[in-house]
């Protein structure tokens, strides 16, 4: 009778390799770990409590809270311009409980954006602004701020996704947009998306109700473009035209006629007087498929081609009139700030 027992190889892991396995294991947490706190500690100083309204509070006047980003010493805070809606008295509450009145330089509803200054605080805790550019799917992230009230909240997670598009509070579009799983609740909303590197990459700024783990982040080069807009305009520059309109199919006889290849377009609506469409003889019902040379899909397409490179130019659009392309030529003027 053979003894096979001896011959036959011990498929479990050795004590010793379950032993380096958790080692291991302990080491990837512990670097993790490391990565949140040190981020938590070099950022979380600059992160800020928003708060608005009236300071004694009454059934008539009610504020809110929000969260908010120190970005240079001096007290430029970047929070969202929903947090400020119209408010005209708003404070800052640092980590330390340090309370300061803040004021308004300038709101930006388009990107959800606004730019406060602290009153009489210098030499504050602030954070750096980073590149969203570099970020990759997959990557980490962390986000504070200040959600249900709970001051200097820390939640981690990744960037599900990038260039994300979604709606903002003045029915534009918000462009490359952050999705990201780290949790957030109201109150984080301005409230700062940072990086492993300690950069803050995004402005936390939307969470879909009823969804698990999807949240977004105004993109940090967004906010870049709109706080130096702010900074030496007082508002973001846009061109403007005075149209309202929608995104409309267009009928594959009509595009066939006309020699295009949009299935969708601008489909205008309403002609404001007196307005660069209506000097240059737009009419209602027109279909907008190009603008200066950007083929226009819908009018969020319209919407972003009228940048503030094109305020004061004659630019030429291409426009479908009962089925049949017309060549036009417009000149777009400066949008008037949003009144605050």
């Amino acid at each position: 009778m053979l003894d096979l027992t001896s011959d036959i190889a011990d498929d479990r892991p050795s004590s010793r390799t379950a032993e380096l396995a958790r080692d291991n294991d302990r080491v990837l947490l512990d670097a993790y770990s490391n990565a949140v706190i040190d981020v938590t500690e070099r950022v979380g100083p600059a992160v800020v409590r928003v708060e608005t309204g009236p300071k004694v509070r009454n059934a008539r006047e009610r504020g809110g809270m929000g969260s908010g980003i120190v970005i240079s010493p001096d007290g430029l805070v970047l929070t969202n311009s929903h947090v400020v809606g119209s408010s005209k008295e708003i404070r800052l509450r640092d980590t330390e409980g340090f309370d300061t009145d803040a004021h308004v330089l300038g709101v930006d509803p388009d990107t959800d954006l606004a730019l406060l200054r602290a009153d009489g605080a210098r030499d504050l805790p602030y954070a750096s602004l980073g590149n969203s550019k570099t970020l990759r799917r997959g990557q980490l992230v962390v986000a504070i701020g200040n959600p249900l009230g709970f001051e200097s909240t820390v939640t981690a997670g990744v960037v599900s996704a990038l260039g994300r598009s979604i709606r903002s509070v003045s029915g534009r579009t918000i462009e490359d947009v952050i999705q990201t799983d780290a949790a957030l609740n109201p109150g984080n909303s301005g409230g700062a998306l940072v990086s492993s590197n300690a950069e803050v990459i995004g402005i936390n700024t939307a969470i879909i109700s009823g969804a698990q783990g999807i949240c977004f982040a105004v993109a940090s080069n967004t906010a870049q473009f709109v706080l130096s807009e702010i900074i030496r305009h007082g508002y973001v520059r846009r061109a403007y035209i005075g149209v309202a309109g929608q995104t409309a199919p267009i009928p594959r006889r009509h595009a066939v006629l006309a020699g295009v290849e949009n299935r969708m377009g601008a489909l205008l609506a309403q002609i404001e007087p007196d307005s660069p469409a209506a000097k240059a003889s737009l009419l209602p019902g027109d279909v907008v498929i190009r603008l200066d040379g950007v083929e226009v899909n819908g009018v969020d397409d319209l919407i972003r081609a009228l940048d503030r490179d094109r305020i004061d130019r004659t630019l030429s659009m291409d426009v479908l009139r009962l089925g049949r392309l017309r060549a036009i030529e417009i000149h777009p003027i400066e949008r008037k700030p949003a009144k605050q």
